[in-house]
């Protein structure tokens, strides 16, 4: 290679600069070893440190399960539940459960009771039979049971008789609410051993895919059946829904009320039983299972009427020894400590006003008002003198009695298009002609019941029964229309559409374009609570209740304990409404976590139950059962859009798909299941409308209510088609020019001009038009739920 230059070797570089200073820094095989070493003694103590922290979780999680078992099952526990549901109308529960009680009971002389105390089993129980075909004393009893026993007869003919159709619609909604510990008893075997087996067989192989994998069959025939099946439950550990863990509740053995001397009105109401899940304080506020919420104004803890190590003579509880028990401690709330009823918000009818203004002001104000007396003005026909000081005119200094002419101003305002700011249609113009037009379509303005189906069947002592059939067949008929053309809406003839959608709004888009929440809000949002931050606020409050339980106050029902509440302020004719049906279902007290008795605007996951065929259409008054807790509501149904803050409202509840429910409610704190009933037209029994579970509390959620309206191609041309029928005068096309149209046929194109004076317009796509295409046009406005008239079903 001519010409090449040398190849030079540069010098390596290195942080030594000899041979020598590199072997100072050499490391010594001994030194080696110690750093090996201490490597390995390291890791020796993370592995040590790892298995330590592995044992230590161990032994609290044994801790907490033998705590967990001698609170479920000791001496100072409460007595289990245990609750008999036939799962067909052929099965007697009644027969089953006095077995059950005469096997725990050691004294068969006496008159049984639900609650016994059994010193063979060490365990104390309350047995319930759930009545068949009453679904509200069913529901009430799946609440707090802790074991469900389903009972089924093995006598029936075929497989499809062993759960009937009201044992299968309370099945589901046992789901719903959460199944506890369940077993299943199995009545009516043959006496052969062999038949006996087999007939076990049939019956665990027809019914094992209803139940959950864990439930267990025994026969329930002999009292050997039964006392094998005791020892089994004695040891068994149980298992509740995570939502009854949440909040203290007590099961009432004893209902009484006694007359407030001051309000006749009023009254105290006397709950009795024993305190379960956690201690109540006597601060806390209380929910009643549908008469409402209440505060306390007394607590007795009294002696235990049977206790586990009792005599043998005094095993069953008898409604003579609630009343004579023994008071171990009265506790009396605390002022500075209760927690206050408070459950709407009082809105200042003053707090958007200004400051008081001065003299100078007032001075000039009253010259102004003298000066607008002597003016003459041509108002609308009914106006009143209030009412006139808001109407604004542009030209005050002109005749008022020469009117503008309406053509000319018609292409100053016009509906503006939201594209992330806010775009309410401009109505500052009040000097055109149509301004008369606005007496007569004031109702229309305030009221969308055409196109909303908010309106409410009027009371059914009020309608005949061909009113009544009318008004359901009505119903039918929207919902099926809503299900083949959702959203659209036919434009009246005799009112303008600008007046008659004065409310609505284009979007530019339903996902981006931008809707502040806090826009036009109704006047229910000045009487509820909001927070800044639901989670948090949720996680300080529960942790509050905890540190309580903890601390063990002496203002505190502790678990287990047998006590008698005083609630206060009870509504005479709502506490002998549950006097009278404590008979037949049991009345639950269930102790309210703060900020649980305010209004705001609760959010349900929520889906048409499979038994239930007619339509629920939004604003329809239902009894939701949350929980321990019962109010009626109004709600609203919407979809649940994951990429977008805003959901477009629903006008009904369609079956196989969930909804999101939106109520004025008390807050409650998820998780709670739902159960949503549907009242009878008469006075017949609710029937379960929907299920679902509590989502999230929030105000600001965004729905919604979508209209289409729609129009027919009459002449097209290449891009550009003639479009008839959408509006009925020019006016209406050149106020909702600035909104983008689109066909069903998926072109998308704008309003260009009116054509006429019959409401047909000129519109430009951006494709070829089909001859037999539907042009439509996407308005949309808020909407909000209905503020209930009663909110707690003893009141209706």
């Amino acid at each position: 290679m001519g010409g090449s230059r040398a190849q030079v070797n540069k010098p390596h570089k290195t942080r030594f600069s000899s041979k020598s200073s590199r072997n100072i820094h050499k490391i010594s095989q001994k030194d080696k070893n110690r750093i090996a070493k201490s490597n390995r003694n390291v890791t020796q103590g993370a592995r040590a440190a790892r298995l330590q922290r592995s044992k230590m979780l161990r032994e609290q999680k044994k801790e907490a399960l033998l705590k967990e078992k001698r609170a479920s099952s000791g001496s100072a526990s409460a007595p289990r539940v245990i609750l008999l549901f036939p799962l067909s109308a052929s099965v007697n529960v009644s027969s089953l459960a006095e077995d059950i009680l005469r096997l725990l009971s050691a004294d068969v002389s006496r008159a049984l009771s639900s609650t016994v105390a059994s010193s063979e089993y060490k365990l104390r129980a309350t047995v319930l039979h759930a009545p068949h075909g009453d679904l509200l004393s069913c529901m009430e009893m799946a609440k707090v049971a802790d074991l469900i026993a389903f009972v089924a007869s093995a006598t029936e003919q075929s497989t499809c008789d062993y759960i009937d159709s009201f044992g299968s619609q309370c099945l589901s909604v046992f789901r719903s609410l959460g199944l506890p510990s369940t077993v299943v008893f199995i009545r009516d075997l043959p006496t052969e051993l062999k038949r006996r087996n087999d007939a076990k067989k049939i019956v665990t192989s027809s019914l094992t895919s209803e139940f959950p994998e864990d439930c267990k069959f025994y026969p329930a025939d002999t009292k050997d059946d039964l006392h094998k099946f005791m020892w089994l439950f004695k040891e068994q550990r149980l298992t509740t829904p995570h939502w009854r863990n949440q909040r203290p509740y007590l099961i009432a053995q004893k209902v009484d009320m006694v007359p407030d001397d001051s309000s006749p009105e009023k009254c105290t109401l006397l709950l009795t039983g024993y305190t379960r899940a956690h201690s109540l304080s006597v601060n806390q506020l209380v929910h009643v299972s549908g008469a409402g919420d209440f505060q306390l104004s007394r607590i007795e803890i009294m002696k235990d009427p049977i206790p586990l190590n009792a005599r043998k003579d005094h095993n069953a509880m008898d409604s003579d020894d609630i009343q004579d028990a023994e008071i171990i401690r009265s506790v009396a709330p605390d002022p500075s400590s209760q927690e206050p009823f408070l459950v709407e918000n009082v809105p200042d009818p003053l707090a958007g006003e200004q400051t008081w203004p001065t003299e100078v002001e007032m001075a000039e104000a009253e010259r102004n008002q003298k000066q607008k007396r002597l003016r003459k003005r041509a108002l609308p026909r009914g106006t009143s003198e209030y009412q006139a000081a808001w109407i604004v005119d542009d030209a005050d200094g002109e005749d008022s009695g020469v009117e503008n002419d309406g053509d000319d101003d018609e292409d100053d305002y016009g509906m503006l298009l939201d594209e992330g700011d806010s775009g309410f249609p401009s109505q500052e113009d009040t000097n055109n002609p149509d301004f008369e037009e606005d007496q007569a379509s004031l109702h229309l303005r305030d009221s969308d019941e055409e196109t909303e189906n908010d309106s409410v069947m009027m009371e059914g002592d009020n309608m005949t029964r061909e009113q009544i059939e009318d008004e359901i067949k009505k119903i039918k008929e929207a919902h099926a229309e809503d299900e083949e053309f959702p959203d659209e809406v036919d434009t009246p003839l005799d009112v303008p559409a600008r007046k008659r959608f004065a409310k609505y709004r284009g979007l530019k888009s339903f996902r981006t374009s931008s809707w502040d929440p806090k826009e036009s809000l109704p006047p229910e949002y000045a009487r509820i609570f909001a927070f800044d931050n639901f989670a948090r606020t949720q996680k300080h409050v529960v942790a509050k209740a905890l540190k309580v339980e903890q601390e063990g106050r002496d203002d505190c029902a502790p678990v287990g304990s047998f006590a008698r509440f005083y609630i206060k302020e009870v509504p005479f004719h709502v506490a002998s409404k549950l006097c009278a049906a404590s008979r037949t279902a049991p009345i639950v007290l269930c102790g309210l976590l703060q900020h649980e008795s305010k209004m705001s605007v609760l959010h349900f996951s929520i889906k048409k139950h499979d038994s239930y065929d007619a339509p629920i259409k939004s604003k329809e008054e239902l009894i939701f059962h949350v929980g321990f807790r019962q109010f009626v509501a109004r709600p609203i149904f919407s979809t649940d859009n994951i990429n977008s803050d805003k959901h477009k409202m629903e006008r009904f509840l369609h079956a196989g798909r969930f909804s999101i429910a939106s109520i004025y409610a008390p807050i409650s704190f998820p998780p709670l299941p739902l159960i949503a009933l549907k009242g009878a037209a008469g006075a017949g029994t609710p029937a379960v409308a929907a299920v679902g579970s509590l989502r999230s509390i929030d105000p600001d959620r965004i729905i919604l209510k979508k209209i289409i309206l729609t129009g027919y191609p009459q002449r097209v041309s290449k891009l550009k088609a003639t479009v008839r029928y959408m509006f009925h005068n020019p006016e209406d096309v050149r106020w909702f020019k600035p909104v983008e149209v689109w066909t069903k046929c998926g072109r998308r194109g704008r309003v260009k001009e009116p054509v006429g004076t019959h409401g047909a317009m000129k519109c430009i796509f951006n494709g070829g038009l089909q001859q037999h295409d539907t042009v439509c046009m996407s308005l949309y406005k808020r909407a909000y739920p209905k503020w209930p008239e009663h909110r707690f079903p003893a009141n209706v």
